[in-house]
């Protein structure tokens, strides 16, 4: 396995996700979420703990070019899976506004962070990621310049390279490395295949997950047993 990731194996990893996540809101701090059935599951359970999240400010690691309503949006699917079911403060959020197609969405996007952040590239407190069955991270899809984009923080893709085709909008590699602490959350052994060319393999462009290697801060990997059947050492 790559030394550069703790890789963790839970019958329920989707509980693991939620206590980090609960750790991150309770401090008030920002944190990058996304889309995926498996992460609802670990919204729903740290919506559940009843935390006062008005202190915290979520982003988005990447978005379908949908409008925010569009039951393929990852807003939508947070916003359903967490945002409504909080009961206490709920923590500022910022979108990408997907809507705008990928080049205008990814300039608001930037905006957005240049606002937060300054020029300098963000430090995310928490990005919690998961791994498409080609390897790709966010939407930097293997093979698309996107992966390479270093001067930008948000970036279009003009086509995805997996379901739904529709455009997207992306973080790139430098603010998902600037983050201070990432979280990949896998699950099922449809993603077996890829969780071993990720983190059981040395850094390749065409498995851009692979290249997710915060500079001062942990990446860990939370698997269920079968994503973790074909990394060896996996425990």
């Amino acid at each position: 396995m790559s030394p550069r990731a703790d890789v963790q194996v839970h019958d329920d990893p989707g509980a693991e996700a939620a206590v980090v996540l609960a750790r991150h809101a309770a401090a008030g701090h920002h944190i990058a979420v996304t889309g995926g059935s498996t992460p609802r599951a670990a919204y729903r359970r740290v919506a559940d703990m009843r935390l006062n999240w008005s202190a915290t400010t979520l982003w988005w690691s990447d978005e379908r070019c949908v409008p925010p309503d569009d039951e393929r949006s990852n807003y939508a699917l947070v916003k359903a899976a967490l945002l409504d079911a909080l009961e206490e403060g709920p923590p500022v959020a910022h979108r990408m506004k997907g809507e705008l197609g990928p080049a205008a969405g990814a300039d608001d996007y930037e905006e957005q962070l240049r606002e937060a952040f300054g020029d300098e590239v963000p430090t995310l407190d928490l990005v919690l990621l998961g791994l498409g069955g080609d390897g790709h991270v966010a939407s930097l899809f293997p093979g698309q310049p996107a992966v390479a984009e270093d001067r930008r923080r948000a970036v279009g893709v003009e086509e995805a390279g997996l379901e739904p085709y529709v455009p997207r909008v992306s973080l790139t590699l430098p603010v998902l490395n600037a983050a201070a602490e990432v979280v990949f959350l896998v699950t099922g052994a449809a993603k077996a295949e890829a969780v071993a060319r990720a983190f059981g393999e040395a850094p390749d462009p065409d498995v851009p997950a692979s290249l997710v290697s915060p500079a001062s801060g942990p990446l860990t990997v939370l698997l269920d047993p079968p994503a973790a059947e074909r990394l060896e050492g996996a425990a």
